[in-house]
């Protein structure tokens, strides 16, 4: 590799066609003359009122490199991942699509190679060092040069100091809590300390009314008697008593005993049953006609 590959070169991120210097972008570069020193434009012929040129960015605000450069002819289908070059041209100016110009535009931080320049040459036997041959294009040959490339230094944005120090503060971690190996509970403080604290807390307390977050222990509810609700008292609520007693009294009966309770013989249906309709006589039934 060479030391020209290993410079800080910008690689190229966008070609085009344009018209005149009029209609090239500001952050084109265009190619008026070839390196065999003939003019690098695309004159027109039949069915073409204008001739173009063809232009290059180095701009890499977009976050885009070309990554490489074909050219293909009307007949052929354009390769995945490439895209034909943008045209910038007068209204009425158009391109020949015979050979047309294909890029593969990548972001720049997937590839560490791509297309640093692009060359023209007239058709001639001339030969561009650490140049690779792309194609005849409309008269012309075209060269590019792919290598290495050297990336812009991402620029801070000014920021006021105190505003880092605080977030610098503020996103670091706490330090690990040393290994233990179990986490007991605190030990109960005795009864004498016990009153004393709260005792000097009721003093701090008549003395500063503000809030303070250190009585935040005592509630409303200390020194409150506790006692049951008389409703669910069982010893003192008399009606409750007497449902025990019925309950205490209630006799569970055995199969035989509820047989003999609701024993019922069907001695009603059974006559009823036995009851004979009374037959009709053959001459009543006559005179009846």
């Amino acid at each position: 590799m060479s030391l020209m590959e290993r410079g800080g070169v910008r690689p190229i991120t966008a070609v085009a066609w344009t018209s005149n210097t009029s209609t090239c972008p500001k952050d084109f570069t265009l190619i008026s003359i070839t390196e065999d020193g003939a003019a690098a434009n695309f004159t027109r012929s039949f069915g073409m009122k204008s001739g173009y040129y063809l232009c290059y960015c180095k701009d890499l605000a977009g976050g885009m490199v070309v990554s490489d450069i074909q050219l293909i002819s009307d007949k052929d289908s354009i390769p995945h991942g490439y895209c034909y070059i943008a045209e910038y041209l007068e209204p009425k100016a158009s391109v020949t699509k015979k050979k047309r110009v294909c890029v593969r535009v990548v972001p720049v931080g997937s590839v560490d190679t791509a297309v640093l320049d692009i060359k023209l040459t007239a058709k001639s036997k001339m030969m561009l060092q650490h140049y690779t041959y792309v194609g005849d294009v409309h008269g012309y040959v075209l060269w590019c040069r792919k290598g290495y490339f050297s990336s812009p230094l991402p620029q801070a944005k000014p920021r006021s100091v105190s505003l880092d120090l605080h977030r610098l503060s503020m996103d670091q971690p706490p330090a690990p809590l040393p290994l233990r190996p179990s986490n007991p509970p605190p030990l109960p403080l005795p009864h004498n300390k016990l009153s004393q604290r709260r005792r000097s807390l009721h003093t701090k307390d008549t003395q500063d009314k503000s809030a303070d977050s250190s009585i935040q222990g005592i509630t409303a509810l200390d020194g409150v008697p506790f006692s049951l609700h008389p409703k669910f008292d069982v010893q003192t609520n008399s009606p409750a008593l007497q449902m025990n007693s019925q309950l205490n009294n209630i006799r569970i009966k055995s199969l035989q005993d509820i047989e003999n309770e609701y024993h019922y013989a069907f001695a009603v249906e059974e006559n009823a049953a036995k009851r004979t309709r009374p037959s009709v006589s053959a001459g009543e039934t006559q005179s009846e006609q």
